[in-house]
């Protein structure tokens, strides 16, 4: 006597309830990462009394007082010429760190050279260095290079600094590209800066966008090197912020606006390239 399978109704209910259980978990996730970056936000809109109660008060009054203060209006110092600093120091080392990375990688991934695992591990292994070790010696360097308080000695700070984790990317990346296509473009002629400008980069560009993205907010907070390799020209953002904070009297509220106008940048930055960001980091994560 056969019998007929009789289908599982139930597993349907039950891959909806996972869902929904993961996407709950996901949102409670976000909220939570997203709590302390409204907590600042608020707190900057509050006066320096209203920030300092604790427990805090939220039907305080609201004012632009800590911005203004943030800004010079009160007497301080500008911060403009630190942001610009930041920006300058981000953005070169940025651009020169993906005109370095994607020979290196395309080396590495697409015409590997002999022992290039041990390369690579080479480079991973100069991020094991903790950064605080190497404080002396660079400082002694730029010290006798006539370098302190030079915005271009954190730009190749920064570049070398984040140079081995965007030659990693860039590798992941590079190597789903087909050969194939690189293989035609010589056929026809392209040479490798032809093909590396026309050919790779368009293919791999949510991969470079990422790895940017990455590289731009790592030199952006910055604050180490920063602090100890500059004075008052070279001064960045970061260690604008941290004049900020005093041995006497309320800052909390000024702090907040400083570092919610600090962190715009970045945070414009990600929004404008989340989809080539997710795009990117997600690339060869499924077969």
């Amino acid at each position: 006597m056969s019998t007929v399978a009789v289908p599982d109704r139930g597993r349907p209910r039950t891959r909806i309830r996972k869902g929904a259980g993961l996407g709950l978990v996901a949102w409670l996730a976000g909220i939570l990462f997203f709590l302390p970056i409204a907590w600042m936000a608020l707190t900057s809109f509050h006066s320096e009394e209203d920030a300092a109660t604790n427990p805090p008060s939220f039907t305080a009054a609201l004012t632009l007082d800590g911005y203004r203060e943030f800004f010079g209006a009160g007497g301080g110092a500008s911060p403009w010429p630190s942001l610009i600093n930041s920006t300058v120091a981000s953005l070169a080392s940025m651009i020169l760190v993906l005109l370095l990375a994607l020979p290196a990688a395309y080396a590495l991934s697409i015409r590997p050279v002999k022992r290039w695992t041990d390369v690579l591990f080479f480079f991973l292994s100069t991020k094991m260095l903790p950064v605080v070790a190497g404080l002396l010696p660079i400082y002694l360097f730029a010290k006798n290079a006539g370098m302190l308080d030079n915005i271009w000695l954190l730009v190749l700070l920064y570049t070398s600094m984040n140079l081995p984790i965007a030659v990693w990317m860039m590798h992941s990346f590079l190597s789903e590209i087909p050969v194939a296509v690189i293989e035609a473009a010589q056929i026809d002629g392209a040479r490798l800066p032809t093909v590396l400008a026309r050919v790779v980069a368009p293919m791999a560009m949510p991969g470079i966008a990422a790895t940017a993205l990455i590289c731009f907010i790592f030199s952006w907070n910055e604050l180490l090197f920063a602090r100890v390799l500059t004075g008052v020209v070279a001064e960045t953002a970061p260690v604008f912020l941290t004049g900020f904070i005093t041995s006497q009297g309320l800052f909390l509220a000024k702090v907040c606006a400083a570092s919610l106008v600090i962190s715009l940048p970045v945070l414009a930055a990600g929004f404008a390239a989340q989809d080539k960001l997710v795009q990117g980091l997600s690339l060869g994560a499924v077969k």
